[in-house]
């Protein structure tokens, strides 16, 4: 494919995508409007006026945020925009969800309200009949008295206009606090929820550790670990320490051998580079290996200048390759693809130039970025695929979209192979984020495998 097709391409993604942030940010903000705002203050108020400029303010900061790389903003943009820019999008997106799940009370509650009324309504006219009786013999001897004007103008005109203020006012009122009381539910309960988020995803990773037993192992390679990080995401929100904490953990664990499942930066070398500088101090046995993942395709750049800035940091990309991991007198391979989204600029996975030529009868381990890809891992006969790209879903109820797109959310799986036996695929919930600094139902993770025979 020419690099004109491809350019011609990339830019109709990019303005595809951008597009579709517009409209679901406009969408989305339109409904806030329209229940956080417009149902909670009155017309033509300040609070009404002052809460619209609010949205629409952090709907532009929002939309630059995400736009900022993409559209060639700089680095320099991104950073002073990104935290409110996606602080506000995970509040946002909280707002959306509890403002969802809040128009059943809502409803419940104002049907209530509604019933009440008709019923008060309906019951007035018997009572105001006794009282226009009562009126009437008041008129009659006030008139035989001389007074009948004054009398029948006092009766017929002020009681009956106050009762009617009187009747209107609580409805309107009782509206208003329905309103109030829900739009209260929901803010207090987005705030909560992205504050717990935040807690979690600048906090400390959590470590898993995960027994697989491989049947093709060598008993004298049984109790080999191999630590497992992906989607660290090295970007603007992000600074040295989140690598360097990172790297303290896995070296911790002290293991054989440490795997990069993609997904490390989220800009060029010259951006981010300093951030990745303690990726040379990882410690292993046997190495620590690197495949790129879809943001790495994202970059300026592209690919290839991390995995020279990768190579002369010690952690070495497996570029569609393998290495022999020789372990107490047994060999295992370990195997590594390009993402998926090296296709178009012809740099994707290749898993006949991974595994080719290889000893069949001992097993391999694949590292791949996106779970998806063990599909055709177990049509090559792998026996285990370590994969990252999912967060876990990061923000639930997001974790529910993700089998939309791929295999495996979190956690460990398998996929029958074609000439029998099982290919499993691990999937690890990522040590980073992207985008809102936040993570709710999916912590950070950092994994140690140990393979069993």
């Amino acid at each position: 494919m020419s690099r004109p097709l491809i350019a011609s391409r990339s830019r109709g993604v990019l303005v595809g995508f951008v597009g579709m942030i517009v409209a679901a940010v406009v969408v989305v903000h339109g409904y806030l409007w329209w229940r956080l705002v417009r149902a909670s203050t009155t017309p033509g108020s300040r609070p009404r006026r002052v809460l619209t400029w609010v949205l629409v303010i952090l709907a532009a900061v929002m939309v630059v945020t995400f736009g900022g790389s993409r559209l060639g903003l700089g680095m320099d943009v991104e950073r002073v925009v990104a935290w409110p820019g996606y602080l506000w999008l995970a509040v946002m997106f909280y707002l959306f969800v509890f403002g969802l799940v809040m128009e059943v009370p809502r409803a419940v509650a104002t049907f209530v309200t509604s019933r009440r009324r008709r019923a008060a309504e309906t019951a007035a006219p018997a009572g105001r009949a006794e009282e226009t009786a009562l009126v009437d013999e008041v008129v009659l001897a006030g008139a035989a008295a001389g007074g009948g004007a004054a009398a029948h103008g006092t009766a017929t005109t002020g009681r009956p206009a106050a009762e009617g203020a009187a009747a209107d006012a609580p409805a309107i009122d009782r509206r208003l606090f329905i309103s109030r009381t829900a739009s209260a539910v929901v803010t207090v309960g987005a705030l909560a929820t992205v504050g717990y988020g935040v807690s979690r995803a600048l906090g400390d990773p959590v470590i898993e550790r995960v027994p697989i037993r491989l049947p093709r192992l060598d008993p004298r390679m049984s109790g080999l670990r191999i630590a497992v990080v992906s989607d660290i995401h090295l970007g603007p929100l992000s600074g040295r320490g989140h690598t360097e904490r990172i790297v303290r953990m896995i070296n911790g664990l002290q293991a054989d051998a440490v795997t990069i499942v993609g997904d490390l930066v989220d800009g060029t070398v010259a951006e981010l580079g300093r951030l990745a500088t303690p990726l040379g101090s990882l410690e292993s046995r046997y190495g620590a290996y690197f495949v790129t993942g879809n943001h790495e395709y994202y970059t300026a750049g592209g690919p290839q200048e991390w995995i020279e800035e990768l190579r002369s940091l010690g952690v070495r990309p497996l570029l569609n390759e393998r290495v022999e991991i020789r372990h107490a007198g047994a060999v295992l391979d370990l195997a590594g693809v390009n993402d998926l989204n090296g296709v178009p600029s012809g740099d994707g996975p290749d898993l006949d130039r991974a595994l080719g030529g290889r000893d069949a009868n001992r097993p391999v381990v694949l590292m791949a970025h996106q779970p998806v890809q063990v599909t055709q891992a177990a049509a090559h006969g792998v026996d285990l695929q370590l994969s990252g790209h999912t967060h876990g879903g990061q923000m639930a109820p997001f974790n529910l979209l993700v089998p939309l797109q791929q295999p495996v959310v979190a956690g460990l799986a398998s996929v029958p192979r074609t000439g029998g036996g099982d290919t499993q695929v691990y999937v690890t919930r990522g040590a980073g984020f992207w985008g809102p600094p936040v993570r709710v139902g999916a912590p950070p993770e950092i994994t140690l495998i140990e393979l069993r025979a």
